[in-house]
């Protein structure tokens, strides 16, 4: 890939540059602001952080289009789906937009790319937007054509009166840049008139990648490019003791070996060269390790003994209830990698004071921060660019590889540095999902009803990414070492590691507490989901055992606690979709359901699967799976579906094979065959997806939901097929088999 030339600029001076101009019109401005002001109406989605139309929108003399979004393109689809967002309110085809994502230089900071709110948040600002700027050209076109704007409609990149008088976008932009705040009360298009959304395009981010072309930041390829490699320590705790540098620079095609305080890196001219430069680094370094890991197997113990302070998640009702019965279940859940199937990179280089980075991290602004810092430079002489990488959800090594980058770069300056993790350095450094601890205890009344509910977690903080320097690898291991951020203690309604604690049940009477853990033995942060995965996975393997204990189908139970109708819907839907009964399965094959809404505030999802548990080998094969999702109106229904059957997939690898494996020094998982994944082989012979769509309601976050519901079905139809329940994740042959076996 070329990397494109940037010349240090500003916002401002990008829109106002080549001609160029962000929409204008000939309505004074003072009337403008006359007329919107004193509205108290809260502006919509990421609109509160950046009212400004001109940070989203820009149309140019030529009639074209251009969006800017501060989120990214993770593989979720969002380059097509914000496409069709802006063209149904600009009256265009989504073609005609061209869409800038996160981009320090260019972009709103919309913080990270995180917790399925891309369409909730920056959707929702880029719809409004779309249509205020609509309304504006309207204006603007009933000014200079004489004729009223309800005669007046905007189609295909113009505006069209009474006997085909017409006038293009790009003729109606003024002198002045559109530089006004958006008005809370814009009217947005009604479902019945839509063009783009919830219709379906073809993925603007798909051919290259399915054709080997130029897809992700580890194809970057830019001009006078040098490579570097990264020399890790061998555990967490190594300390640099001495290397043989002579050694090493005298290499064939090394420039230079990087050296500050405990971080080691290479410059070779050509890739292999690095490689074969860090592999003869990594063979000479002296390093003095400590063991300070605690017993793998004794993680629970470890977390209750580590525990901080206790925060109260939610405290509705009474303390207790009477009952007709009570039951209580303890949950576990491994640290879990995000396991990205391309190692992260980054490039680099520092030209005229001006460091640039091109990175695949999910939040540029933050990074920015982070990268500064750790270089001791202003913020504004830092850019960083969100290049898509080769998979992640989450906070995994890119925020890393891109410090590394900037690191080096400093020290080759006016040439691109490319940095390229191994497979082992992303396996063993990596910021892992959390191990958690839960406890449910239940008290049912004599017709079965929950009438009181006590849910204990044990977790940390699910996010520790930049920020800071010390949130990086390269700013801790440096000589001037910056340390990690503290952890907190951190409870709001978006969640953290309580995200989905509570339950959307009915209950009158519940106690949710998060026994806080600050700090992990091994390095963790966000994991898709967050706490949500394990919070799912407890809660709705114990309604299970609830219903059971209750005589009720499980089904059944579920909507009996439920009010929330589109909650109930999504159940309904999934249960007459799967064709859910009661009847007798054969040995070893077992039906499994459970339900979430994600957060508790975004898409409702529920799922049910069948399993086929193998005692002898240990192998739970599922074979049919059936959800149904609904996150509001369905911009791009075909990719709430791939996001969805993604999620399932990813949370079936989770539930059925990942574990992160250490001993009291090192972690020993290096590889894909010490950490395996979901094969082809244990895909579901079907997957079924089906949304439920809701025309004109609010955008709900839907790439995360599966995971937690994932993980619930599989345990529920493992239970349904053996009799017995499996309390820890995952569940390896190994687990399967002790269980059975017991």
């Amino acid at each position: 890939m070329n990397a494109p030339t940037f010349t240090d600029i500003t916002r401002r001076g990008f829109l106002a540059g080549s001609g160029a101009l962000v929409v204008g019109f000939t309505i004074p401005l003072e009337t403008y602001a006359q007329e919107t002001a004193g509205n108290q109406k809260k502006l919509q989605g990421s609109l509160a952080d950046t009212p400004s139309l001109d940070a989203w929108i820009k149309i140019d003399a030529d009639s074209s289009i251009t969006v800017f979004t501060g989120k990214a393109e993770l593989g979720q689809g969002t380059k097509t789906s914000l496409r069709q967002i802006a063209a149904e309110e600009l009256e265009v085809q989504p073609a005609a937009i061209k869409l800038i994502t996160a981009d320090t230089a260019l972009t709103p900071n919309e913080g990270y790319t995180a917790g399925s709110q891309t369409i909730q948040n920056s959707g929702t600002a880029i719809r409004y937007a779309s249509a205020q700027v609509r309304q504006i050209l309207i204006a603007q076109a009933s000014g200079k054509l004489g004729i009223p704007a309800d005669q007046l409609t905007a189609q295909g990149g113009k505006i069209s009166g009474p006997n085909g008088v017409s006038i293009s976008y790009g003729e109606l932009v003024a002198d002045k840049m559109l530089h006004v705040d958006a008005d809370p009360n814009t009217k947005i298009k009604a479902p019945g008139g839509y063009h783009a959304i919830g219709k379906p395009f073809a993925r603007v981010d798909i051919p290259a990648k399915v054709t080997g072309g130029e897809a992700y930041v580890q194809d970057m390829r830019p001009a006078n490019m040098v490579h570097a490699r990264v020399v890790r320590p061998p555990s967490y705790s190594a300390k640099l003791l001495d290397i043989d540098e002579a050694a090493i620079k005298a290499m064939p095609g090394v420039l230079m070996l990087v050296r500050d305080g405990d971080f080691l890196a290479v410059v070779a001219e050509q890739e292999f060269q690095a490689v074969r430069a860090m592999r003869a680094a990594v063979a000479a370094a002296h390093w003095q390790e400590a063991a300070v890991l605690p017993n793998q197997d004794q993680i629970p113990a470890f977390l209750e003994a580590s525990v901080t302070q206790v925060g109260t998640v939610t405290s509705v009702g009474a303390e207790t209830a009477g009952g007709a019965k009570t039951l209580s279940a303890q949950f576990t859940r491994a640290y879990q990698m995000h396991g990205s199937i391309g190692p992260s990179a980054a490039v680099a280089v520092l030209e005229d004071d001006v460091m640039t980075v091109w990175t695949h991290t999910q939040g540029v602004y933050p990074d920015r921060m982070a990268i500064a810092q750790m270089l001791g430079m202003p913020q504004d002489k830092v850019r960083c660019i969100h290049t898509e990488g080769s998979g992640c959800y989450g906070h995994n090594g890119a925020d890393d590889a891109a410090a590394d980058a900037a690191l080096i770069a400093r020290a080759v300056p006016g040439r691109p540095v490319r940095v390229q993790w191994m497979r082992d350095q992303e396996h063993l450094w990596e910021p892992y999902g959390p191990g958690m601890l839960t406890r449910a205890n239940a008290t049912l009344d004599d017709k079965g009803n929950i009438v009181n509910w006590h849910y204990d977690l044990w977790s940390n903080n699910h996010g520790t990414r930049p920020g800071s320097a010390g949130s990086l690898l390269a700013g801790q291991l440096m000589a001037k070492h910056f340390p990690p951020d503290p952890a907190k203690l951190q409870i709001s309604p978006l969640g953290n590691g309580d995200r989905n604690a509570i339950p959307l049940y009915d209950v009158p009477n519940q106690r949710v507490n998060w026994h806080f853990v600050p700090d992990m033995p091994v390095r963790v942060s966000a994991l898709r989901g967050l706490g949500a995965y394990c919070n799912v996975f407890s809660i709705e393997s114990f309604m299970d055992e609830l219903a059971t204990a209750a005589g009720a189908d499980r089904v059944e139970y579920r909507l009996r606690h439920l009010k929330d109708e589109r909650a109930r819907k999504v159940i309904e839907v999934t249960a007459d979709k799967f064709g859910w009964n009661n009847d007798p399965m054969p040995a070893g094959k077992g039906r499994g359901f459970a339900f979430a809404k994600y957060k508790n505030h975004a898409a409702y999802l529920a799922i049910a699967l069948e399993a086929d548990v193998d005692a002898e080998s240990g192998n739970i094969r599922i074979s049919h799976i059936v959800c149904a999702v609904d996150c509001g109106e369905a911009v791009a229904p075909n990719a709430i579906i791939n996001q969805t059957e993604g999620g399932i997939l990813q949370s079936m690898s989770w539930t059925l094979y990942e574990a992160v494996h250490f001993n009291n020094t090192r972690i020993t998982s290096p590889d894909w065959s010490a950490y395996p994944i979901l094969r082809f082989s244990a895909v579901p012979n079907s997957l079924e997806v089906h949304v439920v769509d809701n025309p004109g309601q609010p955008y709900l976050g839907v790439a995360e939901a599966a995971q937690g519901p994932t993980a619930g079905a599989i345990a529920n139809a493992f239970k349904h097929a053996t009799g017995k329940r499996i309390y820890d994740l995952p569940y390896t042959r190994e687990r399967v088999k002790a269980t059975l076996g017991a």
